[in-house]
């Protein structure tokens, strides 16, 4: 999985040349348009938010590790490996291991349903939860092709829910997705979009029903942004600008060409796309919001917004999160910082987006956190999952140490501190309200009120 910043619905997967034991997966969570509640009511929403998580305590335990069930698999596929993605879909969680390693569990019977990987030398790269047609999309390379073309393949969750995840089909045979080709699934606009480095090929495909809609064909084409019903294709950079094309999502007309001037000499630091408004930041410079209806172009000081780690962009409120040294801020699009949240340092160095969950209606984020340097009350290696509200950066509530030590988990392998010490995945189940992580032992870990 390509760690690198993607918009908010949108999961790219990209072919490599060997196994990365170590790949991280940018998991940016999917969103679905939701009306937001009025300023009024926040006040309740604040307090409903607090009553959800106020006694969160450990209720379920899942081992995605099996040394009889996997014993058909490669060696090095059978070792214990941390999480590293999990999808939830109705009742069902799936977890897949850094290893490459798949297993569904039923919360309906508190068990482990089967796992995924259909042959002894299949390593999943990542899961895709297909709310269009209820099912399941698995990324997979395989050792006899060198783990360097990737394999998609969809199966009902029916069917897995049946113990039967063999009963599902291969996606895109025709295409060439070796490395360094890719393959992109976007929730919000329902469409895939495929890269084949053969051919230099773009293709897009329903997400509803897997037909092509249409082809790119273009060895200028360098990347594409895809933004809600639109694309943004980024050709070569040329002496001074960059030739830039937007095209209509649904049928790939051009609805817009236009360059962009560069400064010489720097380096692009990233160009991304949301909606009608352009981000472009150079090494250095500060950061550009050109809004390709009129060309106005806001800047932002280079002093104020240093090139992010990652995005996540907020479809429905109009803002975008930036990620950078384990600290969070919202911004809009008038280049304007609208929150810095209180007490909500990730714990995670590197910003990974695995341990970040963003609600359907994009009021809350949930995190893996770890205590402020000045907290007086906090050990130095503290660590808790806390719930942040977007737009005030308040932190609403928090599962911390302190609120485990009473809880008894004899039948568990991990104790609730033990478990909340060790969080390399973290999950919403906003239906159920019930957070799920992952350790590196390749446990998951249900807790709820």
């Amino acid at each position: 999985m390509e760690a690198r910043p993607r918009p908010s619905g949108v999961r790219r997967v990209t072919a490599k040349k060997r196994p990365r034991p170590d790949a991280s997966s940018n998991s940016a969570r999917k969103l679905q348009r939701r009306e937001i509640a009025a300023f009024p009511e926040r006040t309740f929403a604040a307090s409903t938010t607090r009553e959800r998580f106020r006694n969160i305590q450990l209720q379920e335990e899942f081992d995605t590790y099996d040394p009889k069930e996997n014993s058909s698999l490669l060696p090095y596929l059978r070792k214990r490996s941390e999480i590293i993605e999990i999808v939830g879909a109705r009742d069902i969680i799936f977890a897949l291991s850094q290893l490459g390693v798949c297993a569904a569990f039923s919360r309906v019977k508190n068990q482990r349903i089967c796992f995924l990987n259909g042959s002894p030398d299949e390593v999943i790269r990542s899961l895709f939860y297909n709310k269009n047609n209820d099912s399941l999309i698995t990324v997979s390379v395989y050792g006899s092709e060198n783990f360097s073309a990737l394999r998609c393949r969809t199966t009902r969750i029916e069917y897995i829910r049946r113990g039967k995840p063999d009963a599902g089909f291969p996606l895109f045979e025709t295409e060439s997705l070796r490395w360094p080709g890719f393959v992109e699934f976007d929730d919000v606009n329902g469409k895939v979009l495929t890269y084949s480095a053969q051919d230099s090929t773009y293709k897009v495909f329903d997400l509803k029903n897997y037909t092509l809609l249409y082809t790119i064909s273009d060895k200028d084409v360098q990347e594409i942004k895809i933004s809600p019903g639109i694309m943004l294709l980024i050709y070569s950079r040329k002496k001074g600008y960059i030739p830039l094309e937007i095209l209509s999502i649904e049928d790939g007309k051009r609805l817009k060409s236009f360059r962009h001037l560069l400064h010489r000499n720097k380096k692009i630091d990233f160009i991304e796309q949301f909606n009608e408004k352009l981000l472009v930041k150079q090494d250095g410079e500060n950061l550009q919001i050109l809004d390709v209806t009129n060309s106005k172009i806001t800047e932002v000081s280079s002093n104020e917004f240093v090139t992010p780690s990652a995005f996540i962009f907020l479809y429905e409120m109009q803002l975008f999160l930036t990620f950078r040294n384990r600290s969070v801020s919202v911004w809009n699009f008038r280049g304007e910082l609208v929150t810095s949240f209180e007490d909500h340092l990730l714990w995670h160095p590197d910003c990974n987006t695995n341990s970040i969950y963003i609600t359907s209606n994009q009021d809350l984020i949930i995190s893996y956190c770890k205590a402020e340097p000045d907290d007086p009350s906090s050990e130095d290696n503290a660590c808790s999952i806390n719930i942040s509200e977007i737009l005030t950066g308040k932190c609403m509530a928090k599962i911390k140490a302190g609120n485990l030590c009473k809880q008894k988990s004899s039948k568990f392998l991990c104790t609730p501190l033990e478990a909340l010490g060790d969080i390399t995945s973290l999950y919403y189940d906003e239906e159920r309200e019930e957070i799920i992580t992952g350790n590196h032992q390749g446990l998951i870990h249900v807790w709820s009120n």
